[in-house]
């Protein structure tokens, strides 16, 4: 991995699309060097949809409804459920974990944000993720299950943290995942040890002598012990400094306050940061395209440069103007349009507020059939639906 592996363009999400191979997928995907697809970005972005995805390997290979690579696109839409169904509630322990929250920090550590905590996984997947905005999903359990059992952190203080250093950071399966780690949003905590990383990742990950080198039994009763706290690094050890994450694009990006004049009386389409495709070929012939981003919703929810340069590069190819305002100063300068039409999504429905009624949305793609009652679990959610089409 490189920091320039994702650039921001259909091409390459389509290049990496057909790289794609889901037998080599389903034998080496839990392995940190092993063939996983890096979609996610592109994924998350809307640069490409869940559908295409699917369809663009189903077309070159045998992909059964049961396949891994399946199962894992089931989980991004079956988080994409939970909250719908739950909100806000997301952002709380779904449900008590192994310890009462109050047993939990509030505030991560400066040794695991620097990366010296001493043990190796946690600190090159620190170092990885500051210098690529990736991580491979086996890398982030382990993060997180650090955090949460051995350091006694509360998860939504790792959660939000990870949230806004990744290129694929999704509300709903990043802070549900560290809601499974935690064992909030399972039915028991996530834990790995230094075995478990010398089977999966590369020689400099590996951990022997370190926290994490200890029978599973061993780390549940440090999972369940308010008292068991793995030691913060002490010391003049030096890690890697953390990016800082901004609620707005560097000015260099260009985008500027909104103009109501600009769109007043036109259909406007929003090439919003979850929508980043191609405009649907329906709408009216002199729909105007106009990038936006939100700044009082990333106040809450801040991105690192890589990751808002990643969105701008792409907005700036598929819009004529880009917009940085808040909420309130973005929906009063779209009043006068004739009408505004957007992807939905719910990272933008948040954003928007109840302001979000006045948007035409357009259907979201999805892979697989709504499930409209609330599902406690991915099992149940797969036995409800079926892969849409």
């Amino acid at each position: 991995m490189t920091p320039d592996d994702f650039p921001p363009t259909r091409e390459a999400a389509l290049a990496r699309l057909a790289a794609v191979r889901p037998a080599d997928y389903a034998r080496s995907r839990n392995a940190l060097e092993g063939a996983v697809t890096r979609l996610s970005p592109y994924l998350t972005h809307g640069v490409l949809t869940l559908p295409e995805a699917h369809a663009g390997i189903a077309d070159r290979h045998r992909l059964d409804p049961q396949h891994k690579l399946v199962y894992e696109f089931g989980w991004r839409e079956y988080f994409q459920h939970v909250w719908q169904q739950r909100g806000e509630a997301i952002f709380a322990s779904l449900h008590p974990g192994p310890l009462p929250d109050a047993a939990y920090a509030s505030a991560l550590p400066q040794d695991i944000r620097e990366g010296h905590t001493g043990v190796p996984a946690i600190d090159r997947a620190v170092a990885a993720l500051y210098a690529t905005g990736y991580l491979h999903n086996h890398a982030r359990m382990w993060l997180a299950s650090y955090v949460v059992h051995l350091r006694k952190v509360r998860w939504r203080a790792g959660a939000d943290w990870l949230y806004g250093h990744l290129l694929d950071g999704d509300l709903a399966s990043n802070h549900l995942s560290w809601q499974w780690v935690a064992g909030t949003g399972s039915h028991k905590p996530y834990l790995f040890n230094a075995a478990n990383v010398a089977k999966y990742a590369p020689r400099d990950w590996h951990s022997t002598g370190t926290a994490i080198d200890c029978s599973y039994e061993a780390l549940d009763r440090i999972a369940r012990d308010p008292a068991a706290v793995a030691a913060e690094a002490r010391g003049d050890a030096r890690g890697e400094r953390e990016p800082p994450l901004l609620d707005g694009p560097p000015a260099a990006h260009g985008y500027v306050a909104p103009d109501p004049a600009a769109v007043h009386g036109r259909d406007v389409w929003l090439v919003h940061p979850w929508s980043l495709g191609a405009a649907p070929a329906d709408l009216p012939g002199d729909t105007l395209r106009v990038a936006v981003a939100i700044a009082d919703w990333h106040r809450r929810w801040p991105w690192s440069a890589r990751r808002w340069s990643f969105v701008a590069e792409r907005q700036r190819a598929l819009a004529s103007l880009l917009w940085l305002a808040p909420a309130p100063a973005l929906v009063a300068a779209l009043a006068g349009a004739r009408d505004v039409h957007a992807v939905d999504d719910p990272h933008l429905r948040q954003a928007l507020g109840p302001a979000a009624e006045a948007i035409r949305w357009r259907p979201a793609p999805r892979l697989f059939a709504p499930v409209a009652t609330t599902c406690a679990s991915f099992s149940q959610w797969w036995r409800r639906t079926r892969l849409a089409g």
